[in-house]
């Protein structure tokens, strides 16, 4: 069973970036439905599907906010970028905002 506060449900072309000390982190998700049963694709693989790189969504998000320490959340498909917060809540909450998610009901 997921853990509702660390489980977040996106579209693939929202990626979730970690500023952490001088470099980036990329979080990968596992996927909970594959209706097409579609090959899961590297990381590389998605950026390069929706025309980008991770070097230069590093660099997009870079000239939003300095490279301030947090998370970034970036939509790949319409070259977007989001500073979300220091903290993991601050994700959902963003997301939230861009219409994506909903409060647990529960």
């Amino acid at each position: 069973m997921s853990n509702s506060s660390t489980t977040i449900v996106r579209p693939v072309y929202y990626r979730i970036i970690q500023r952490r000390g001088n470099g980036w982190a990329f979080k990968e998700g596992t996927p909970f439905i594959n209706l097409f049963n579609a090959p899961l694709l590297s990381q590389e693989d998605i950026f390069a599907a929706f025309d980008t790189s991770m070097k230069k969504v590093a660099i997009a998000l870079f000239r939003i906010n300095g490279g301030k320490q947090g998370y970034y959340i970036a939509n790949i498909l319409d070259k977007k970028y989001y500073y979300c917060g220091t903290q993991w809540e601050d994700v959902k909450t963003k997301l939230k905002e861009l219409g994506i998610g909903r409060d647990d009901p529960i």
